[in-house]
């Protein structure tokens, strides 16, 4: 009797995919627990990564290829274990310094920065509006992600390794040059105090309105306080930009465009970041698009890779 194709197929459970999940599962809960400590949302991550692993072949092949996502969020949850401000010299004072000069706005004949110029002229619309955007840095590049993943698999790897170089790039440099908020200098002036914690800062008008504790949940997770520069929430916005004119997504790319100048804004209204972190988010983003169509274009285990991930996934 022939076989078909069919029965050439490994098993969906079989032995070695389930071994392969428990390793990696258990492998990843101790390193976080000695790096970081343990935390529940390790065992939602893992859960979630069976869960979707053995749901379905469509569900796994969509985890695997996310995989990529979820390496981001382990790299920047580790850096707690090696705080930034161990490494160089944290910029505090010079940074606000140079905002000030460079950007700096006269107001009732003093030069402040445009971070406390929106500090004394905010309102409550703004405090809502900055809110809704600044809450769209993460999901519009996973939804972005998504619509990719099932409608141009190749561009889904181009744009996923693109947002994680553009990562590893703002990392190195949060290592090379730490810097403090501009709400750190709001709250704490110019000297240096390792032990302080992340604040919501201006984003906290946005939760006091609505009667809710989402930013103070984010920030309270943050992983380093001294990693203001550059703004990777500005980087963002511009990767998405960038594929959604490079795949013509038309009208989209209208709503792509408001959302990246309304995260810029959000940025400095909130006293996340001054604009000096915006630019150099931009920046940032612009160099790892371009790294990256280079190594794309022209290194052959680069593109092998990501021909191999596309046929793994499709």
């Amino acid at each position: 009797m022939s076989q078909t194709p069919a029965d050439h197929q490994p098993s969906f459970f079989s032995a070695k995919n389930i071994f392969l999940v428990i390793i990696i599962s258990a492998f990843y809960l101790a390193l976080s627990s000695f790096l970081i400590g343990f935390k529940t949302d390790q065992v939602y991550l893992v859960l979630l990564f069976a869960l979707m692993y053995f749901l379905s072949r469509t569900t796994r092949k969509f985890i695997i290829a996310f995989s990529i996502f979820i390496i981001y969020w382990i790299v920047f949850d580790y850096m707690k274990a090696f705080p930034n401000y161990l490494y160089s010299k944290v910029h505090i004072g010079d940074l606000y310094f140079s905002e000030k000069k460079i950007f700096g706005i006269l107001s009732n004949g003093v030069l402040i920065t445009p971070n406390e110029y929106w500090l004394r002229n905010g309102s409550t619309f703004l405090d809502v509006l900055a809110g809704i955007f600044y809450l769209t840095w993460i999901p519009v590049p996973l939804m972005f992600a998504g619509y990719l993943f099932f409608k141009k698999r190749k561009q889904f790897f181009y744009f996923s390794l693109t947002f994680f170089l553009v990562n590893i790039i703002g990392f190195i440099i949060y290592y090379a040059f730490p810097a403090a908020p501009p709400w750190y200098v709001q709250q704490h002036g110019f000297a240096f105090d390792a032990a302080t914690h992340g604040s919501t800062a201006g984003l906290s008008r946005f939760d006091h309105f609505f009667h809710v504790d989402i930013f103070k949940s984010i920030y309270a997770k943050s992983s380093n306080v001294f990693a203001a520069m550059p703004s990777l929430h500005s980087s963002y916005p511009v990767i998405v930009l960038y594929f959604g004119l490079k795949n013509k997504l038309g009208i989209i790319n209208i709503l792509f465009a408001i959302i990246m100048m309304g995260v810029w804004f959000s940025a400095v209204y909130a006293s996340h970041h001054y604009v000096l972190d915006v630019v150099a988010g931009i920046g940032c983003a612009i160099t790892g698009i371009s790294l990256f169509q280079l190594l794309a274009n022209n290194n052959k285990i680069v593109k092998r890779f990501i021909d191999k991930m596309v046929q793994i996934t499709s």
